[in-house]
């Protein structure tokens, strides 16, 4: 049974940072290629960033030098270090493979930067 936990999320304020975390019960966790989502309100979820199974990144031209993505094969862990946070990051961030397994959502964890 493959779950994605994500948590680390809150509300900050502008220019604050924030890591999520990504536990994964999934196997063969350090063979797969994995991306964190977000989905703001009224809008379509969208990729903010990914890495291979050998670490290559990529990211969101919106995140791009604010976000890192990184990930722990040890512990079945992606994370996504936030700096530099803006009210347009404002969002529910999920984690998932990439391309994304469609019955492998989790619940999220909310990212609140006030304008």
């Amino acid at each position: 049974q493959v779950q994605f936990v994500e948590s680390g999320g809150g509300l900050v304020q502008f220019g604050g940072s924030l890591r999520l975390s990504c536990a994964a019960s999934i196997r063969f966790f350090r063979a797969l290629n994995l991306g964190w989502y977000r989905q703001a309100p009224g809008k379509q979820r969208e990729l903010v960033a990914g890495i291979t199974s050998d670490s290559t990144t990529l990211y969101a031209d919106s995140v791009r030098g604010r976000f890192t993505i990184s990930r722990d094969n040890a512990k079945n862990t992606l994370y996504l270090q936030m700096n530099s946070l803006k009210s347009e990051d404002t969002a529910v961030y999920y984690c998932n493979l990439r391309p994304p397994g469609p019955g492998y959502w989790g619940q999220g964890t909310q990212v609140t930067v006030p304008s």
